[in-house]
C-alpha cells in the first residue's frame, strides 16, 4: 500500500495535482500534462521566454516532447484498481503522518489530506481548515437544533389541536346522534299515535257502518219475505176462473188477510204501497275519503303543529331601517328605492350609510328559525347583528364588528363575510335562505330553505342580544336587483 501511495505521487502533475494526462517534457527532468503546461505558458508573456513551475528554469522557445514511456505507466497504473484498493483501506480519520496539513471539505462533508487524497476530487468543492469547519458545522446544526425544536413545538402543538378535536368531534357526534335520535323517535312517536288513533277511529266508524248495513238487511229481508207472500196471495185469487166465485171469496180473502196479516187488504195495495214495497235504499257512503284523501298532507298539518322551531313570524323594525329602504305596511317586505331618501324621523338606532334594517324582536337565549325569500335578485346580505352595532357611517359588516352575515354579490357569487370572506360552496341559485340561531350553543346556520342542504356555520360566544339582520342591496338604473326581500311566513 505504501508502494501504490509513493507510485501514485510520482505520477502527479504538479500543475492539476492529477495523474498525467499525454506527459511531455520540454529540456528539463521534469514532466506535465501536455494542456496544463500549454496553459501555463499561454498566460506568460507572448514571444517571452517559457519557464518550468517547478524548477523555474527558463527556456526560450521550449519543444514538448512526449513521454512514451511515463505514458505506459500511467497507462499501467491507471488500469490496476490501485484507487479502490488505496479508499477501502483509508482510514476516515485524521491522518497522523499528516495530521497538522487536515482540511475538511464541506462539500462532502469529510475529511481531507492534503498529501492522501487525490485533490482533484475536491477541486470545485469547499474546502476549509478544521477549525473553521467545526465552527461552520456547529452553527449549521445548531441551526438545524432551532429549526427542528420549532417544528417539534408545532407539531407538538398540532397534535394537542388534533387531539382535542378528536375529543370535540366524538362528543358532539355522541351528542348529535343523540339529538338525531330524540328527534326521529319524538316523529315516530307521534306518527305512532296518529295511525294508532286513526285506526281506532277507523274501527269505530266501520262498526258502526257495519251495525246499520246488518239492520237495514234484516229490516229489508223481512219486507221481501212480506211482498213474496202477498204476490202468492194475489196469483191465488187471480188464478180462480169463475166470476161468481171470485167475487164472493174477496170478503173472506179480505177479512182472513186483515185477522192474519194485520190489516193487509189486496185492495189497498197501492195506497199502502210504499211501506210494502220500499225499494228506495237510504245508504249513508263509507267515509272513505276521510282515511284516503291526502291523507299525507293531513298528518304533515297535524305534525307540523308538533313541530319546533318552525317559520317564524318575523316582521321589520322602520325605526331601523336607512331612508332609501321602503318596507311593506306589515313590516315583512323589504326593497331598495330609487327616489329621493324619505323624511323619517332621526334616530340613534336608523342606519345612515348602510342600505340595512333590524328585525323587530331580539334574541338573547332560545332556538329560532326564519325564512327569507331572495329569488330574481342581484345582491343581497343577510344575517344577525349584535343589539350594539354602529349604525352610523360606512361599516364593515364582520363578527369583529358584531356582524355575523352571508352575501351574496356580483350576481352569482355567495359568501361568508368572514375576516376575509369565505367563498361558500353553491351549485344552484338560491331562491330561499333559511337562518337557524341557537343562542346557548353559539350557532349560527344558514341553509339553502328549498332543499335545507347547508350554507356555512358561525360558531360564536354571542356577547349582546342579537337582531335579525337584513339588506336588500341597491338597486340600479338598469332594472337589476329591483326585487325586494320577503320574509316567509308560513301559515297552516
Amino acid at each position: 500500500m505504501q508502494m501504490a501511495c509513493c507510485l501514485k505521487d510520482e505520477l502527479l502533475c504538479s500543475i492539476c495535482l492529477s495523474i498525467y494526462q499525454d506527459p511531455v517534457s520540454f529540456g528539463c527532468e521534469h514532466y506535465f500534462c501536455r494542456k496544463c503546461i500549454t496553459e501555463h505558458w499561454s498566460r506568460q508573456e507572448p514571444h517571452g521566454t517559457r519557464d518550468c513551475p517547478e524548477c523555474r528554469r527558463t527556456f526560450t522557445d521550449p519543444l514538448l516532447s512526449p513521454s512514451l514511456k511515463l505514458s505506459n505507466i500511467v497507462e499501467r497504473y491507471s488500469a490496476f484498481p490501485l484507487d479502490a484498493i488505496l479508499n477501502a483501506q483509508r482510514s476516515s480519520y485524521p491522518c497522523k503522518d499528516h495530521e497538522k496539513v487536515k482540511l475538511f471539505c464541506l462539500s462532502d462533508k469529510s475529511l481531507v489530506c492534503f498529501f492522501c487524497d487525490e485533490p482533484a476530487l475536491h477541486e470545485q468543492h469547499q474546502v476549509t481548515t478544521i477549525d473553521e469547519a467545526f465552527e461552520e458545522i456547529q452553527r449549521e446544526m445548531k441551526e438545524q437544533l432551532t429549526a427542528l425544536q420549532d417544528s417539534e413545538r408545532g407539531h407538538t402543538e398540532a397534535l394537542q389541536l388534533l387531539q382535542r378535536q378528536l375529543t370535540e368531534t366524538k362528543s358532539s357526534a355522541k351528542s348529535l346522534r343523540a339529538t338525531i335520535g330524540e328527534a326521529f323517535e319524538r316523529l315516530h312517536r307521534f306518527l305512532r299515535e296518529r295511525q294508532k288513533s286513526m285506526l281506532e277511529e277507523l274501527e269505530t266508524d266501520t262498526a258502526r257502518a257495519l251495525a246499520d248495513i246488518q239492520h237495514k238487511i234484516q229490516r229489508y229481508s223481512q219486507q221481501l219475505r212480506d211482498v213474496k207472500e202477498g204476490i202468492q196471495i194475489l196469483q191465488d185469487k187471480l188464478g180462480e176462473t169463475g166470476r161468481h166465485e171470485f167475487l164472493e171469496g174477496v170478503a173472506l180473502t179480505s177479512e182472513r188477510e186483515h185477522l192474519i196479516r194485520g190489516g193487509f187488504c189486496w185492495w189497498k195495495l197501492p195506497r199502502i204501497k210504499g211501506k210494502i214495497h220500499e225499494t228506495t235504499l237510504t245508504y249513508e257512503d263509507f267515509p272513505t275519503s276521510k282515511y284516503m284523501g291526502p291523507l299525507q298532507y293531513t298528518i304533515w298539518k297535524s305534525l307540523f303543529q308538533d313541530i319546533s322551531p318552525v317559520p317564524a313570524a318575523l316582521t321589520l323594525d322602520p325605526m331601523t331601517a336607512h331612508q332609501r329602504l321602503i318596507l311593506s305596511d306589515d313590516c315583512t317586505i323589504v326593497a331598495y328605492g330609487n327616489l329621493h331618501p324619505q323624511p323619517l324621523q332621526e334616530s340613534p338606532r336608523r342606519f345612515d350609510v348602510e342600505v340595512s334594517v333590524l328585525g323587530a324582536e331580539g334574541f338573547c337565549s332560545g332556538v329560532h328559525y326564519w325564512e327569507v325569500m331572495v329569488s330574481e335578485k342581484t345582491q343581497w346580505m343577510m344575517g344577525v347583528a349584535n343589539e350594539t352595532v354602529s349604525r352610523k357611517g360606512s361599516i364593515q359588516i364582520q363578527p369583529s364588528r358584531g356582524f355575523y352575515c352571508i352575501v351574496m354579490h356580483d350576481g352569482n357569487q355567495y359568501s361568508a363575510c368572514t375576516e376575509p370572506w369565505t367563498r361558500l360552496n353553491v351549485r344552484t341559485k338560491l331562491e330561499k335562505v333559511g337562518v337557524y340561531l341557537d343562542y346557548a350553543k353559539g350557532l349560527l346556520v344558514f341553509y339553502n330553505a328549498d332543499d335545507m342542504s347547508w350554507l356555512y356555520t358561525f360558531r360564536e360566544k354571542f356577547p349582546a342580544k342579537l337582531f335579525p339582520y337584513f339588506s336588500p342591496g341597491q338597486s340600479h338604473a338598469n332594472g337589476k336587483n329591483v326585487q325586494p326581500l320577503r320574509i316567509n311566513t308560513v301559515r297552516l
